[in-house]
């Protein structure tokens, strides 16, 4: 294979719809703008604008509080890491971490690292290293003979 036979699969491109050339084209004259209005013209910015009115987000009240810090895990429990398990896809024997749930499709991206939830039953004797776990998860696992490794205790009380 050459860097020159190298292309994108059939229908993965499209080519762009080339607006205002002539009538014929199916998208000339206005090019797909409609007739007058402010939407016509170039240059609109009117989302949430009410034409002079105080638009309806400003009107509302606000409540509560957003932590924009806040972490955000992958939440996996204990019945998904044993159904894993069970399909082959988690090798119960070896060390479980963010990477080998990823590879066995557990979790899709990292984010913040995952948070152990106690939902479901396990029978495996697990090792796992998580970033947090609730207590009755590290319980359950402890129970069936493994052990939980939680590498930020801070978050783990959450």
């Amino acid at each position: 294979m050459k860097l020159n036979e190298i292309a994108d699969r059939e229908g993965a491109t499209h080519s762009r719809k080339r607006l205002g050339r002539g009538i014929g084209s199916g998208s000339g004259k206005t090019g797909g703008r409609g007739v007058k209005g402010q939407k016509s013209r170039s240059g609109v910015a009117i989302n949430g604008f009410e034409g002079g009115q105080m638009p309806l987000y400003r009107r509302l009240p606000k409540r509560g509080f957003v932590n924009i810090f806040a972490k955000k895990f992958n939440i996996v429990s204990l019945g998904r890491i044993q159904k894993a398990i069970d399909d082959g896809k988690l090798d119960a024997g070896g060390e479980i971490d963010i990477e080998a749930l990823k590879a066995a499709g557990l979790v899709r991206r990292s984010r913040d690292g995952v948070r152990l939830l106690a939902d479901g039953e396990v029978t495996s004797k697990l090792s796992l290293s998580v970033d947090g776990a609730s207590k009755a998860a590290v319980e359950k696992v402890e129970k069936a003979g493994g052990s939980v490794q939680t590498r930020a205790p801070a978050q783990a009380e959450a």
